[in-house]
């Protein structure tokens, strides 16, 4: 028993130098191709074995004969170790480097496509995340195209719309300046119009400016989703008697929510009169406040007649105007765009969806 426990004594020694060879080797060439890495793994492994073997020997426990048969198996089991070890790091290697070269496109508007030859477990796992990460970047791509898209659109929309009131408010003042007007009153009156529209205009390009800037404040404090849409029917109620349209607000219940109330009154506001402007008349427009699975629930239904299913995604772009199934309003098509904005802000979402007759946008809201 003492001479089987001093023999695995001197094989461990042995070893454990070689091994430690092994591992200083392996940090000098961490930098190397994992080729190296596998040749000093196999070289280590066979090494730990001599070295052990030889220790053993040293301490006379094997005969000349027996030390020379088990260092030439040994030899041999080295070079079919290093052999395989080089012949795996070179596969592993070429596997490295279809890889590398599918992950080349990346950077000029290219898709990945994971190599066809197998590949270890790792290997395949990282193609995966790069096949994941290239869908995700062509979705970014194909967003931020549409988003500069819809800055030129608006860009041009406004300008246009800038241009119309100014030129009218131009041609009235001179008319005023050179004394050709027979009813001044009511020139006034228009050109007051005019600058109430070019103010909300640039106030709401304020603040969608906020909106995008992520410089949006808000001051949320506890309300009521029904009182606050009780304020917004009565805001809209002219417009709508001025334009026929009927205004209905009976399943409206009683949802605590913690918002700002200012930017929610503004939220709905923009909501009623898009709905409103887009009703005909003898129209009725719906609004339902309620609970939901995902919170608080506001709704507010048209009857626009629907919005075709290819504009549905686009409903809130900035800038987005309608369709030939829904007439362009006056404006740059911000409205909508804001209330996507706020409801973000709120950690909440703005969505839509066709409904017999007319469309609904829903606002949900998480619950005080």
């Amino acid at each position: 028993m003492t001479d089987f426990l001093l023999i695995a004594l001197f094989a461990l020694g042995g070893a454990a130098c070689a091994g430690a060879a092994g591992a200083l080797a392996l940090r000098l060439l961490r930098r190397r191709s994992v080729t190296v890495s596998l040749a000093v793994v196999a070289v280590v492994a066979v090494t730990a074995m001599l070295a052990g073997t030889l220790a053993v020997a040293r301490a006379m426990f094997l005969s000349p004969h027996d030390l020379t048969v088990v260092t030439l198996v040994v030899a041999m089991a080295a070079l079919v170790s290093l052999a395989t070890a080089l012949l795996m790091g070179r596969w592993v290697v070429a596997r490295s480097r279809d890889l590398a070269l599918a992950a080349r496109d990346f950077g000029d508007d290219g898709s990945f496509a994971a190599p066809p030859a197998p590949a270890t477990a790792e290997l395949s796992a990282l193609a995966a995340e790069l096949a994941a990460t290239s869908a995700r970047l062509a979705a970014s791509r194909e967003r931020e195209r549409a988003l500069e898209s819809s800055r030129r659109e608006l860009v041009a929309w406004i300008s246009h719309d800038l241009r119309t009131p100014l030129a009218g408010l131009r041609a009235m003042a001179e008319a005023l300046e050179d004394g050709v007007v027979d009813d001044p009153a009511r020139y006034h009156r228009r050109i007051r119009t005019e600058v109430e529209r070019l103010d909300t205009m640039v106030g709401d390009l304020f603040e969608l400016s906020r909106i995008h800037a992520g410089a949006l404040e808000l001051t949320p404090s506890r309300v009521s989703l029904r009182d606050l849409a009780a304020d917004a029917l009565l805001g809209a109620d002219p417009l709508a008697r001025e334009r026929g349209v009927r205004l209905v607000g009976e399943e409206i219940a009683h949802v605590p929510v913690d918002v700002d109330g200012k930017e929610m009154t503004r939220v709905l506001a923009n909501l009623l009169v898009n709905a409103i402007r887009h009703t005909p008349a003898d129209g009725t427009v719906a609004v339902a406040v309620g609970r939901g699975e995902d919170g608080a629930v506001l709704s507010v239904t048209d009857a626009c007649g629907g919005i075709p299913d290819e504009d549905l995604p686009r409903v809130f772009d900035t800038g987005w105007r309608g369709s030939a199934a829904r007439t362009p309003p006056s404006g740059a098509g911000l409205g909508l765009a804001i209330v996507r904005g706020i409801v973000e802000a709120h950690s909440g979402r703005a969505e839509v969806r066709n409904v017999p007759g007319g469309c609904r946008f829903e606002v949900t809201l998480p619950l005080a």
